[in-house]
């Protein structure tokens, strides 16, 4: 079975990519909604993170995500330590997962890959482009954020130059180009290199 890497930067439109994708019949693993299920339920992860930054950051059984952004995105270091918390655990949920799927091809979407050289574990990497402005515009109306909470956020991702040097297929999603059609050509590529 193959493993295909989906990644972009935030607002890219990596998760209609992926939806488009799981419509074709591909099983698809969302690295961050598993990342936001493991920090909820997994004990080992909940402790993990209370000791590194306190237990105040749980509230009625859920980690204040919001007040976690606030402190990891203001402040590199610790979100090298969120992240070496947070990554081995997903890693290791999607390896679970992959072992239970039977398809040609799995598909795994996270916006960090080239943050941590995960792409090195995957057959291919597919990246999502779209214009910074698009991106910045889509996070602020669908998270609710400012401009410059974005723009934080958005400084601790890699750039388009260093995601366009990892990919091995791009799909453009800048409102010009159809987004369908890139999604099916790759699909009919991933099926030919699964047989």
């Amino acid at each position: 079975m193959r493993t295909i890497a989906l990644t972009g930067g935030m607002g890219s439109g990596k998760s209609t990519v992926a939806r488009l994708f799981r419509i074709l019949g591909v099983p698809v693993f969302e690295a961050d909604r598993e990342a936001r299920i493991l920090q909820d339920n997994d004990p080992e992860l909940r402790a993990a993170i209370s000791t590194r930054f306190g237990k105040d950051l749980y509230t009625n059984g859920s980690l204040d995500r919001r007040a976690l952004a606030n402190r990891v995105f203001n402040d590199h270091k610790e979100l090298l330590d969120l992240n070496a918390l947070v990554h081995p655990a997903v890693r290791s949920a999607f390896e679970r997962w992959c072992s239970h799927q039977h398809e040609p091809y799995v598909m795994l979407e996270s916006a960090l890959l080239v943050e941590n050289g995960g792409h090195r574990r995957f057959d291919r990497t597919v990246v999502v482009e779209a214009p910074e402005p698009i991106r910045i515009r889509r996070v602020m109306q669908r998270d609710t954020l400012t401009e410059e909470e974005v723009r934080a956020r958005l400084s601790h991702q890699a750039s388009d130059p260093q995601r366009a040097a990892i990919a091995h297929h791009v799909i453009k999603n800048d409102g010009e180009q159809l987004v369908i059609p890139q999604v099916i050509a790759l699909h009919a590529q991933f099926i030919a290199l699964s047989e």
